[in-house]
């Protein structure tokens, strides 16, 4: 029961499943943005922060961090003091009519209306109100309290105290509170000389001040020589302190005043905090106000420490994005003077799912864990790391099925994890969805899980969903191939330095590379040779080279000669069945100057073992169906 309660919550936050933050690590970046916030106001926005596909909301929290960018990176001088959350006081007003604003609260709240005043001018002016239209409307919605920080500023002076003259009966209070003071002072000063006169004390005795009282200390044996009040005695009891008795009534006077002064104060704050009591819900705002201009600021330097830009957004499930960076990434690599490498990501309405595919640890889940990331951080109104000229769109669902899923608690098994995800993807997702599924069918039989992922595929298809889904599964990039909407890519690899390049190519399927990482390792190549006999599936063989020959022209860009070589080895592969069929090899022999049909890439056959090729292309060399060459031109 309270899984489907958690369940039915996940979806109407159109968001699967409950942990998709954590699976991204998108706390970090709350804590990143949390960490440049000035106060709790902001401090709270940013914890409440969450994903949205409301195109309007999210273009204008995308808009507000974009102009708070641009007042930044100007230098202007943007009031930053005494942002300070006085909500808390207001609501305590608000509660019991008795209370009344201390004198520090005051100066908490006019410094900081001050502030919410200074920040409201900021924008009003109509230079800034033509450059940062969208946060000039959150200031033209706001308040300012010019009573209240009138009545503040006669309150206190610059340094938060009660001024003398707040009012005419404190000044009189304080003038007569010096006097008694004084006399006070000059009581004391008699009463001392004149015990000393009549060797009651010691010349040099120091006079005790307790309990507000001027104390004289005295023997046990002179305590009755003494006119006055005694206050306090020593442990030992051999010595006792005397207030004397002009001293007690001038000590009277001026506690009267103090009295006097404190009930003044308090008639003049509970003044003022009725005035503030009038204007609650107001005021409310204006901190609400205050909260949201430290939100931005805090997203918009995060955004500057990202290079995060605002995409053109469209109204519509869309990616169109160039230069895409993981920002948690970059940061980190940062720390070793590294950076990450950039992607080209597209998911159009006409290619709307994307299968990549490419070597272990080539950047598969990295370029998903990219996408789902920044389109999380996007519908939640962050300004994202990618290109000029980058596209972003709306989704009203993101799901994730990333990671082994695997839980000790319901003892479920890696596959049946991902097939309860798929199960719950196929109950809501449509075509304002954004399917994101990392090592799709694995985990069990790869005939089974590729059968299966292939199904799940059509179904998503069906449907016109957004997807960007990875997988070594061939049939998927045969399906990618035979089918409108969806596209094969392939995360890039250096055959020759044997290394991953973090470089997406849109329009071609990848391969494992398992050949020549067998190759390259030192495996007899008589195994290799069997193997390659052994495999069932043509592409394996046949999409090295094509990837090898991918890694040299393609940048970083979604509009790549990827397409056309995608498309060919479709055609090749179908070309190759055909001619088994009908027994046509072409006669070859070693040495030969050789093409792959239809490409232009030039390489040397360097040896013939049964129906198999070896070819060179510069440091690369590929086993190739010999029906697949025909010889060069010189």
């Amino acid at each position: 029961m309270l899984w489907s309660r958690l369940f039915i919550l996940e979806f109407e936050m159109n968001i699967y499943p409950e942990n998709f933050e954590e699976k991204l690590n998108f706390d970090a970046i709350r804590e990143h943005i949390v960490a440049k916030c000035l106060s709790p106001l902001g401090e709270e926005l940013v914890f409440a922060m969450s994903f949205s596909s409301d195109y309007e909301a999210v273009t204008t929290y995308l808009a507000q961090t974009h102009e708070f960018v641009q007042i930044i990176q100007s230098k202007m001088d943007f009031p930053t003091a005494y942002f300070l959350d006085m909500r808390h006081i207001l609501i305590s007003v608000e509660r019991d009519l008795s209370t009344w604003l201390s004198a520090e609260e005051v100066g908490d709240l006019v410094n900081s209306l001050e502030t919410i005043t200074s920040i409201v001018d900021f924008f009003v002016l109509p230079t800034r109100g033509a450059v940062y239209p969208e946060l000039k409307k959150l200031a033209d919605k706001v308040a300012v309290f010019p009573t209240i920080l009138e009545e503040g500023g006669r309150l206190l002076d610059k340094s938060g105290q009660i001024r003398d003259n707040a009012s005419r009966d404190l000044a009189t209070i304080r003038k007569r509170k010096i006097e008694a003071e004084k006399d006070v002072a000059r009581s004391m000063q008699a009463a001392l000389r004149s015990a000393q006169i009549q060797g009651l004390v010691a010349k040099d005795v120091p006079i005790d001040m307790r309990g507000g009282h001027f104390l004289i200390p005295v023997n046990a044996s002179n305590k009755r020589k003494i006119k006055g009040v005694v206050r306090d005695s020593s442990g030992s009891g051999k010595t006792f302190f005397i207030e004397p008795e002009t001293v007690v009534e001038a000590n009277r006077r001026l506690h009267e005043l103090e009295n006097d002064e404190r009930r003044e104060i308090a008639r003049l704050l509970t003044v003022f905090t009725n005035l503030v009591r009038g204007e609650l819900m107001a005021l409310m705002h204006a901190y609400s106000f205050m909260g949201a201009i430290d939100f931005i600021r805090a997203k918009a330097l995060f955004a500057i420490r990202i290079n995060g830009v605002m995409p053109l957004m469209k109204n519509r499930p869309h990616i169109y994005w160039h230069q895409a960076i993981h920002p948690l990434l970059d940061m980190m690599l940062q720390q070793e003077n590294k950076r990450a490498e950039p992607l080209g990501i597209s998911l159009t309405e006409k290619h709307r799912i994307l299968i990549i595919s490419g070597v272990n640890a080539g950047g598969k889940s990295l370029c998903l864990k990219t996408t789902a990331l920044l389109q999380y951080m996007l519908q939640c109104g962050i300004l994202v790391p990618v290109g000029k000229n980058a596209e972003g769109g709306i989704f009203e669902r993101l799901f994730l099925d990333i990671g082994d899923g695997q839980s000790l608690e319901s003892s479920l098994s890696t596959y049946t994890s991902h097939l309860t995800h798929m199960r719950n993807i196929l109950s809501y997702h449509d075509d304002r969805s954004l399917i994101l599924i990392d090592e799709f069918g694995g985990g069990t039989e790869p005939q089974v899980g590729g059968a299966i992922a292939e199904t799940l595929l059509e179904r998503f298809n069906s449907k016109r969903s957004f997807g960007l889904i990875t997988t070594h599964f061939q049939n998927l990039k045969h399906f990618a191939y035979q089918t409108e909407g969806v596209r094969n890519a392939a995360m890039l690899y250096d055959l020759v330095g044997m290394r991953p390049l973090y470089k997406l190519a849109i329009g071609t399927a990848g391969s494992a590379f398992a050949f020549e990482v067998a190759r390259r390792i030192g495996l007899p190549e008589d195994v290799l040779l069997e193997a390659s006999h052994k495999v069932a599936d043509v592409d394996l063989v046949l999409t090295d080279p094509l990837e090898g020959m991918v890694t040299e022209v393609v940048q970083d860009t979604v509009e790549t000669v990827g397409v056309q070589i995608g498309e060919e080895i479709l055609t090749d592969i179908i070309i190759v069945d055909n001619a088994l069929k009908n027994n046509m090899i072409r006669s070859l022999k070693k040495g030969d100057k050789v093409r792959v049909k239809g490409k232009q890439i030039v390489g040397v056959l360097m040896d013939i073992q049964g129906s198999l090729g070896k070819v060179a292309f510069g440091e690369l060399q590929s086993n190739i169906k010999l029906i697949r060459l025909e010889l060069a031109s010189d």
